[in-house]
């Protein structure tokens, strides 16, 4: 009996536990190959943005440069968030109450806290699918070694050759749980430390457009 047959005749339990598994694996690739593309784009995209904003003559046209580079939007929100404050953005009665720098800080942090979200999106997902597939993999070989003791229980007739059998099968499920688990771990460490890397770029670059802006003569 092959696995597809085993698990055709499988009950609900195990059956479930396929799908789950089904799922997280599909799920954590649509991930993978979605954070593969924002990575390599990420590297090269806030290094060339943020040399085009140094090189603009002016915040104004920093912003329209970095937007034509920043293919996810990763420096352009900072730079835009800069250039409002610089043009006099933020001008309700509390915000007039704080320093310059007060305001470039909470700007700026606003807009890197949105970029660091999409860095890290998807990063949960993998960390849950790697934690959680080989258990719920486990869960399915338990319960198929189980479903098979209790069928040879009732026939009377139990011996190593046809036990051999059934439990052979029902590890497929904690392969399958391993399958899933196995790429999600490893991408998520990956990411982490390319995330890590491009998030330090970002938090030296929000550092420098705040006391840039702090220190402009201009509108507050």
């Amino acid at each position: 009996m092959n696995a597809l047959q085993w698990l055709a005749e499988a009950d609900a339990v195990i059956q479930a536990c396929a799908a789950v598994l089904l799922a997280m694996s599909v799920a954590s690739w649509v991930v993978i190959l979605a954070k593969l593309r924002l990575m390599a784009h990420a590297r090269t995209d806030v290094a060339r943005a943020a040399e085009a904003l140094w090189a603009a003559p002016a915040l104004a046209q920093a912003v329209e440069r970095v937007r034509a580079l920043d293919r996810h939007a990763l420096v352009w929100p900072l730079v835009q968030a800069a250039a409002a404050l610089q043009n006099g953005g933020g001008s309700a009665a509390l915000a007039q109450q704080v320093t310059p720098l007060q305001r470039a800080t909470r700007a700026l942090r606003g807009a890197l806290h949105a970029a660091l979200a999409r860095l890290r999106h998807g990063q949960v997902l993998l960390a849950t699918v790697g934690a959680t597939a080989p258990f719920v993999g486990l869960l399915g070989t338990v319960w198929g070694i189980q479903h098979a003791l209790t069928q040879l229980a009732g026939s009377g007739q139990i011996s190593i050759e046809r036990l051999a059998g059934p439990v052979g099968e029902a590890l497929i499920m904690t392969a399958a749980g391993l399958a899933a688990a196995i790429p999600a771990v490893l991408a998520y460490n990956g990411f982490g430390r390319s995330v890590g890397e491009i998030e330090a770029e970002l938090e030296g670059l929000a550092h420098d457009l705040r006391a840039f802006v702090a220190d402009a003569p201009g509108p507050r």
